[in-house]
């Protein structure tokens, strides 16, 4: 049995006589020295060989041929395409068939066959005279075996791992796809754009569809297939060859069924949950938007302001209008939303690419329904019988917040009620509505919709646009206010010489002093009163005004009438 022999090409020592003899026959360019053997000169060894040639293999690879003169006979460089052949089933020259085995992928050897393990004393054609000895210049590019499967090898795996890619899944990923060799024919990263599609189903080369299942959405893994798996005989026709093993290094970013529905996962309930959110309702939330890899595209907290929205109408994608129903207010939850209920295949055409799945960690803040009236929580002293009512004037304590416990504002701060007349328009129609039929020492929790508060636009500064408040509120003082209409009333029956009592000075009028003094006078002695909350001299101003009818600054007698006397007339005497 003949064995690979490697020359050692170390010269022995020679004699003078010897030199002279050996410089003769290089002159006269002697016939090569015969071999019993193939010899094998390894010109590169890669650092890593994953695979060596064995018998049975198939085998791609480069070559020149050369006779020991190194005149070419032959070259696959040549025909730009390599030599594609089974090893070991008699489809090589013997030589070469023996040569092959033990061959790694990018290694190159200087292959030397002796005539009897080439073609023999026939020799081949008019390119190989008989009885010649063949150097071939052999680079290996690719090993498979019709026994191979996909290979996989994952080199990272995500520490959580709540789903793997199923048949039927869709799914977005990144590639490099290279030859055995390490030859890159394609990258989805160049194009800067992942590659979608459906698994297990016949979209994909047969490996790909086995290799990419299991995976899991971060995980990185090396994906190795057999041509019979990959383009087979053919290629692809223009980057990748005839018979060719492809490598495929890929990262998993998307992973979805077209079944799926939202997943939703609570990560922070509040203590108390009152009330849950419902179609038609109208919310404000703060979130974080990432695509499933963790890929950031969106946040409200980046722009320091709610979304605000109504749910359960179509304002947002059907996704997050089912995903923000049932919530709490100050409850943290992640939806998870499919394609097919975000932005479909299209996606946003930006930051959120075609088929992608959404995650959105979100955080409500508060939210109502435009039915809303004010809800009132109240804690009533043991004697609680003289009540609020309108037009009366009250002194009152408060705390405010918004619904997530924001602090708004408090009059405690000021060591000082606040102080307003009921039913006058001086605060919102929601703590108006709240303040109604209170009694003095009477403390009261008050949640205000918008729609009677601040409304969309909110305060600058202070409340939120379509912020929902909350006052905590104590009735301090309680005075009585007139009747609907009325600046000034009398306390007893009015003197039928009103007007003479007014004129001072005796000269058939009143002027703007007389009339205030004496207001001001019969307020003193009890004898009538001015609305509360109100300046009492702008009051007597506009009382004045009204009963100058005229407009000369003067009051006759005949201007001036008591307001009982006229019916349709508002005049405050």
């Amino acid at each position: 049995m003949l064995n690979k022999k490697i020359i050692n090409h170390t010269a022995p020592k020679l004699l003078n006589s010897d030199v002279l003899m050996l410089l003769t026959f290089v002159a006269c360019n002697p016939p090569p020295l015969p071999l019993d053997d193939i010899v094998i000169e390894k010109t590169f060894t890669p650092d890593r060989c994953d695979r060596m040639v064995k018998s049975g293999d198939f085998v791609r690879y480069h070559y020149i041929g050369m006779f020991p003169d190194g005149k070419k006979f032959d070259s696959s460089y040549d025909r730009s395409t390599t030599y594609n052949v089974f090893v070991g089933r008699k489809q090589l020259i013997a030589g070469m068939d023996k040569a092959l085995v033990g061959m790694c992928v990018n290694e190159r050897w200087m292959i030397k066959i002796p005539p009897q393990l080439a073609y023999g004393k026939d020799g081949y054609g008019d390119n190989i005279p008989p009885d010649s000895i063949l150097h071939f210049d052999v680079l290996m590019l690719d090993i498979w075996n019709t026994e191979d499967k996909v290979q996989i090898k994952t080199y990272h795996k995500p520490e959580s791992c709540g789903r793997t890619v199923q048949v039927s899944d869709y799914i977005r990923y990144h590639y490099n796809g290279t030859l055995l060799d390490g030859t890159l024919f394609d990258s989805s990263h160049t194009r800067m754009r992942t590659y979608d599609t459906y698994v297990g189903i016949g979209w994909l080369i047969a490996g790909m569809d086995q290799g990419l299942l299991g995976m899991c959405v971060g995980e990185k893994r090396i994906i190795t297939l057999p041509p019979f798996l990959g383009y087979g005989e053919n290629g692809d026709g223009s980057d990748i060859p005839a018979q060719a093993s492809l490598v495929f290094d890929v990262v998993l970013l998307d992973l979805h069924n077209p079944k799926d529905e939202i997943t939703v996962e609570a990560q922070s309930l509040p203590d108390h949950c009152p009330r849950k959110s419902v179609v038609g309702d109208f919310m404000r939330y703060h979130y974080n938007g990432s695509l499933l890899d963790g890929t950031f595209f969106d946040s409200s907290y980046s722009r320091n302001r709610t979304y605000d929205t109504y749910i359960g109408k179509g304002y947002v994608i059907a996704g997050m209008d089912q995903g923000l129903l049932g919530v709490c207010v100050g409850e943290r939850r992640r939806i998870v939303i499919p394609p097919h209920l975000a932005y479909g295949e299209e996606g946003t055409g930006t930051k959120i690419p075609g088929s992608a799945v959404l995650v959105f960690d979100v955080h409500i803040i508060d939210f109502h329904n435009p039915s809303d009236t004010v809800e009132i929580t109240s804690v009533k002293p043991e004697n609680c019988s003289n009540n609020t009512k309108r037009g009366d004037f009250v002194k009152y304590h408060y705390n405010a917040t918004l619904m997530d416990g924001t602090y708004i504002g408090s009059t405690h701060t000021f060591g000082k009620t606040y102080d307003v007349v009921l039913g006058a328009g001086q605060v919102v129609i929601g703590m108006e509505q709240g303040l109604i039929g209170m009694c003095v020492g009477e403390k009261r929790k008050l949640v205000i919709p918008p729609h009677l508060a601040y409304g969309e636009r909110g305060v600058d500064g202070e409340v939120p646009g379509s912020a929902v408040l909350v006052f905590d509120v104590e009735l301090v003082d309680l005075e009585e206010g007139l009747p609907e209409g009325y600046m000034f009333v009398w306390n007893s029956d009015v003197t039928p010489n009103l007007f003479s009592e007014m004129d001072k000075n005796k000269d058939a009028q009143v002027d703007a002093t007389e009339f205030s003094d004496y207001i001001l006078q019969q307020v003193k002695e009890g004898k009538g009163r001015l609305a509360p909350g109100f300046d009492p001299q702008r009051i007597i101003e506009n009382m004045y005004d009204n009963q100058d009818r005229n407009k000369d600054g003067r009051i006759t007698e005949d201007e001036f009438k008591l307001k009982a006397d006229e019916a349709a007339a508002h005049d405050e005497l």
